[in-house]
């Protein structure tokens, strides 16, 4: 419809102008007609008028060759000597005084007849008299109103061609728009995500399926990232709430049946009950903390100085390191992100050092030029589970009979991604596993601004040197948000 309006409205305005264009022009003939081949001899005009042979104004004088001849004097009066009478306009007028060269215009007859007349009056020479020679339009009129119905019928037809052109432009235009309706509402029906449509090109709908299909990929593999997770939980908590239940059972029937346990068996069911609920309240609590998308405060990112964080982490691990020496050698650093998580990542890195280090072993926390090395000297990560350690739930064999919920080195890696950092584990010379952890940052802590005021030019802008010469990128910072996975 909107094509054919404006086929519709450019073919009018080309038709208008053309009407009027050849209207001018046909008039602009017959004008030039009139001055080369209309010129009437003063002489004849007096002889007529002597004669008595020039009708008066309101008698109808013969016209033998349908055309007007007519003579006007200076006070307006005409008579006529051929043809019908006509309306005597000032322009004859001022002819006739011999104020103006010449008149043309076009005048009707007054004889009820209502025949339009192109009109040119010229002076008599020697007299106070003009003579007007006119013609009828009537041929003129009959050629405008032929090329109207023509103009007419060829602009109607165009507009109904452009119509149907339209019509059957927009469909192939809008064909793939069906196509992504139909997918959107196959998906809203049946919610299967494995739908793609088909793009080819490079134009807007083109760009439009391809993106398109790349979000139903990305819903699609979130989904099964979804159902990933279900399922790993649901495995990880079968393990502790099996091993909770059957020691509550032989508690409850030991208590029903009246045969009590030898003191050192119950003491021994209700440490296991004890240790299994706290590895649930582990698994819960790093199950909440990968699923929140903010920090936990919800506040913004604040400067901080982590080689502090090292150091409480160290203190908090020292207190349940059981035996485990741990060495801290930190230099300032002051980076931004979120104290709590990041304390936490430490923490996580340090408690999964003492996990694997032997029996009176040492674990080693080194910052330098803003990356933090953690080693131990454990029996260390094979070459191949390397790409694994930081997926959610997965364990290396050698760490599924030890505690834990395989979710630390998750929580590490998605907390330094959010801070700008990268994290990754190595093998490390000698034997033994080191983490290492960058953080962009500056060893000068943040200038502090007023409240509300504005930050100056380069301001707050930190060396970003986090990376020094020992930054690499670890094999989880490919992964998902709030993927890890811990050895």
């Amino acid at each position: 419809m909107l094509a054919a309006v404006t086929v519709a409205l450019a073919v009018a305005a080309c038709a208008t102008a053309c009407w009027f264009l050849v209207r001018a022009q046909l008039i602009g003939s017959l004008d030039e007609s009139l001055r080369n081949n209309s010129r009437v001899d003063p002489s004849f005009v007096v002889g007529q008028l002597s004669s008595g042979q020039c009708s008066p104004a309101d008698e109808r004088a013969p016209n033998p060759f349908d055309a007007t001849v007519q003579v006007v004097d200076r006070d307006g009066k005409s008579c006529v000597i051929v043809g019908s009478r006509l309306g005597v306009s000032p322009s004859d007028e001022r002819v006739a005084e011999h104020r103006q060269d010449e008149a043309v215009h076009t005048s009707r007859s007054e004889d009820g007849s209502g025949t339009d007349y192109r009109v040119l009056t010229t002076p008599v020479e020697g007299t106070d008299l003009a003579v007007s020679v006119a013609r009828p339009l009537t041929e003129t009129d009959r050629s405008l109103r032929n090329l109207a119905l023509i103009l007419a019928l060829v602009g109607g037809t165009g507009v109904l061609a452009a119509a149907g052109a339209g019509v059957v432009l927009a469909r192939a235009g809008l064909r793939p728009v069906d196509r992504l309706t139909g997918a959107v509402e196959h998906i809203a029906r049946t919610e299967d995500l494995g739908v793609s449509i088909p793009a080819e090109g490079d134009d807007e709908i083109a760009r439009l399926s391809r993106s398109f299909n790349s979000m139903t990929e990305a819903l699609a593999s979130s989904r099964e990232l979804q159902k990933q997770l279900i399922a790993d939980a649901g495995h990880e908590l079968r393990t502790p709430l099996t091993s909770l239940r059957t020691n509550i059972e032989l508690l409850v029937r030991s208590e029903e049946t009246g045969r009590s346990l030898p003191g050192e068996d119950r003491r021994a069911l209700l440490e296991s009950v004890r240790a299994q609920m706290s590895e649930l309240s582990a698994l819960v609590g790093d199950l909440q903390e990968l699923s929140r998308e903010m920090p936990p405060t919800g506040g913004p990112l604040a400067g901080i100085a982590l080689h502090d964080i090292t150091e409480r982490a160290a203190e908090r691990v020292r207190l349940r390191s059981g035996g485990i020496t741990v060495v801290v050698r930190a230099e300032p650093w002051y980076v931004r992100g979120e104290p709590a998580a990041l304390e936490r990542s430490v923490v996580n890195l340090l408690d999964n050092a003492v996990k694997f280090s032997p029996e009176g072993g040492v674990v080693e926390a080194v910052l330098h030029g803003g990356v933090l090395r953690v080693r131990d000297r454990g029996p260390g990560v094979d070459e191949e589970e390397l790409p694994y350690v930081f997926d959610r739930f997965w364990r290396s064999p050698s760490a599924r009979r030890l505690p834990g919920s395989g979710l630390g080195l998750s929580i590490v890696a998605r907390t330094v991604r959010q801070s700008g950092g990268e994290v990754a584990l190595e093998q490390a010379d000698g034997g033994g596993t080191v983490a290492v952890l960058s953080l962009p940052g500056s060893p000068e802590p943040e200038p502090e601004r007023s409240p509300g005021s504005e930050p100056e030019p380069g301001a707050g802008d930190w060396d970003q040197r986090g990376a020094g010469d020992g930054q690499r990128t670890g094999p989880g910072g490919d992964t998902e948000p709030g993927r890890g996975r811990e050895a």
